[in-house]
């Protein structure tokens, strides 16, 4: 049986992911850990444990401390600093890994250094430009119009977030967050105004192995954000779009001919229709990944889309089915959820399924 640990166990992410596992057909044991107290007891796992926060010097020692305890075999990281860090100290551990190199996750995380890159090989992105003082908002604004989006350049869930319609705004934003004591660094881009998609691949060795795309309609509380972004979806339907699959995979390419593990893609379009990269993921799901394993289940009663399962299999070095690179799923399923309901899976306004609790097989 695979022992697996999950980190960040009790955010949504991890909760999808088990989630996910839970569905596939073979029994997983489930390790969660969590540097939050509450939040680990909402973990749907068969043994949990409250862990250091990832900075602090006895996070990789605890972890080999449970690893050795629960006799974990494969560990999986969900949030971004946790990715960061294991990925750093990846020898020092006494489980598998499958991630990419150091040196990708370190460019992913990075959404300027990443943009950069993308400039620099064709890839379609948008502009960007260090924000050091007021002259490189106003440079910004001069380069790219108005509105311009803001962002850390850091961080994951929409950090530190906003369109900008003139210089007053912009800095002030930068200053609202320096007041909180967030030393965080921001960025300038082009706005971008179109959808807002996302892109999940499994990759091996440079080898795109399956993946599915999805537009991001609305927003759990939307009026909570400037922008109407809150991090995760509300509202989502799966869509097959050439021009987005193929983008997506350049990014990926540009930044590592050697990827291996998950990439996921944030994309938007520009105000031509173009899809543009916006950053990826590397390392970890998107939030919603049990979308996809779920409606593989309702619809076909395997796992051909449980992305999760799909990369354990591969992790751990066994076959999987062979599987289409693109397009897995049928485009126009709708995801529909919301704080504390379940989730529903839609196509054309009749509901497929409904997710009460998680159940195994």
């Amino acid at each position: 049986m695979k022992r697996v640990m999950i980190t960040g166990a009790g955010g949504p992410a991890s909760i999808n992911f088990i989630a996910s596992l839970r569905i596939a057909p073979e029994k997983i044991y489930i390790v969660g850990v969590d540097a939050n107290r509450f939040r680990v007891h909402l973990a749907p796992v068969d043994s949990k444990f409250v862990i250091p926060k990832a900075t602090e010097d006895s996070y990789i020692n605890i972890l080999n401390e449970i690893i050795r305890r629960e006799k974990v075999d494969f560990i999986h990281a969900q949030p971004d600093i946790e990715v960061r860090i294991i990925s750093e100290n990846r020898e020092k551990l006494e489980a598998n890994i499958f991630l990419p190199s150091k040196e990708t996750i370190r460019i992913c995380q990075d959404k300027f250094e990443s943009t950069r890159i993308w400039l620099k090989k064709g890839v379609p992105t948008a502009r960007a430009i260090e924000i050091r003082d007021e002259k490189d908002v106003e440079r910004a604004f001069e380069e790219f119009g108005s509105p311009i989006w803001i962002r850390a350049r850091y961080g994951a869930g929409g950090r530190g977030s906003t369109p900008a319609y003139n210089i007053e705004t912009a800095v002030s934003w930068i200053r609202y967050w320096r007041a909180r004591g967030e030393r965080w660094e921001f960025i300038a881009q082009e706005f971008l105004g179109g959808r807002n998609i996302a892109f999940h691949s499994l990759w091996k060795d440079g080898e795109l192995i399956v993946s599915m795309a999805r537009e991001r309609l609305e927003y759990i509380y939307p009026n909570l954000a400037p922008s109407g972004v809150t991090g995760t979806p509300a509202v989502q339907r799966t869509i097959h779009d050439e021009r987005v699959n193929r983008t997506a995979v350049e990014a990926v390419l540009a930044i590592d001919p050697n990827f291996s593990g998950i990439a996921c893609v944030d994309l938007k379009e520009n105000s031509e229709g173009t899809p543009c990269v916006t950053e990826i993921n590397a390392g970890r799901m998107f939030t919603t990944s049990f979308f996809f394993s779920y409606a593989s289940k309702i619809l076909y009663g395997d796992f051909r889309a449980n992305l999760p399962y799909l990369y354990l299999k591969v992790a751990y070095g066994e076959s999987i089915p062979e599987l289409p690179k693109f397009n897995v799923l049928p485009e126009g399923l709708y995801w529909i959820r919301h704080i504390d309901a379940p989730p529903c899976l839609a196509k054309d306004g009749e509901i497929l399924g409904r997710m009460y609790e998680w159940k195994e097989t």
